[in-house]
């Protein structure tokens, strides 16, 4: 890992993402939990950011399964990547929940890219990559605190100058803390891949609000550890509707 010396400053702001906790969905965060959105739920979700935009739709066409495809595009002022844009799909399936719906565990596939992952594969053709993680979700003190891991791996074909097949392990944990009740919370993550295709680990903090069961608004900022290609500040908001989407009819 390239995390060398840390100024005393970003060691205060890791201290203070980790413990920053709460049942956090993934909006512009790189972290996911394990739930999947109740059968039928379709959401749509819109970033705005220095270094990349966002759009993505969900569709929980069967239950306990979900299906995504999101755009982005990546901007070049102030930030020292080419201009252009990835696209990616995936598929989430949740495998196992607490009796208490609190934790879980899912499985994730997909291919594409995804901007947290930006410094590691350049713009290349996204379709190129390949990747699967496991968002895990464990409840702390008494239900107060959320912390998710995702572990993964990727595999991205024709990768360098010399077109080689190239595997990465990647990396991602979020915590999220809800200070004053469930429409609040402060969260952090860290993220990043090891391997034939390896990333600058990043960080990013941010503000959460949840006004209705229908819409969350977040406020972040991110940053390399040991780099300056960080996304910087984005705002976005995720917008849920109710059970439709349902191939026999939703309950």
């Amino acid at each position: 890992m390239r995390v060398r010396q840390l100024k005393p400053q970003l060691v205060t702001l890791l201290w203070l993402a980790v413990w920053m906790c709460g049942p956090a969905q993934a909006q512009q965060f790189s972290s996911d939990n394990y739930l999947s959105k109740p059968h039928g739920v379709a959401t749509l979700i819109l970033t705005v950011g220095e270094r990349s935009d966002m759009f993505m739709t969900t569709f929980s066409l069967f239950p306990n399964w979900e299906f995504t495809t999101a755009a982005y595009t990546y901007h070049s002022q102030s930030r020292s990547i080419d201009e252009g844009y990835s696209t990616s799909y995936y598929v989430k399936w949740m495998l196992f929940e607490n009796k208490a719906k609190t934790g879980g565990v899912a499985v994730k596939a997909g291919t594409g890219m995804e901007p947290g992952y930006l410094g590691a594969y350049g713009l290349e053709d996204a379709f190129q990559t390949y990747w699967m993680n496991v968002p895990i979700t464990v409840p702390l003190f008494g239900n107060k605190v959320s912390w998710d891991l995702m572990p993964g791996a990727s595999v991205t074909k024709d990768y360098g100058e010399d077109g080689d097949t190239a595997a990465a392990f990647t990396y991602t944990t979020r915590l999220a803390w809800y200070p004053i009740g469930p429409e609040w919370a402060v969260v952090g993550e860290v993220y990043g891949s090891e391997g034939e295709v390896e990333s600058i680990p990043e960080y990013r903090v941010g503000l959460r609000w949840e006004p209705s069961q229908h819409a969350v608004v977040a406020v972040t900022y991110d940053d390399e550890f040991n780099g300056s290609n960080g996304g910087g500040f984005e705002i976005g908001v995720m917008l849920f509707s109710p059970p439709f989407a349902c191939f026999h009819g939703c309950k």
